[in-house]
């Protein structure tokens, strides 16, 4: 019918994608905080610095993953914007 509008409709594709990103922000902020509560265990004497070294190296290999992937996101997004309708 001309005139009428589709609504695109959330497949279960886009759905499993939103969740897998809510989950690796989770996971990237997680941890940051377990990286930080033990930096504040260590400054008490409560945690090895082995410890401490390996949770700030995790977060922050999963800040640089996080930020990679966005990076990405944006650079498809982009692309899609330049293709011609």
């Amino acid at each position: 019918a001309a005139g009428k509008s589709v609504a695109p409709v959330a497949g279960a594709g886009e759905e499993a994608f939103a969740s897998m990103v809510t989950d690796s922000l989770k996971q990237a902020v997680q941890s940051s905080r377990q990286a930080e509560e033990l930096s504040l265990k260590q400054i008490s004497g409560e945690a090895d610095l082995k410890d401490v070294v390996t949770a700030v190296a995790n977060a922050e290999h999963t800040l640089e993953t996080v930020v990679a992937v966005r990076d990405k996101v944006l650079a498809a997004y982009q692309e899609i914007l330049r293709m011609p309708i």
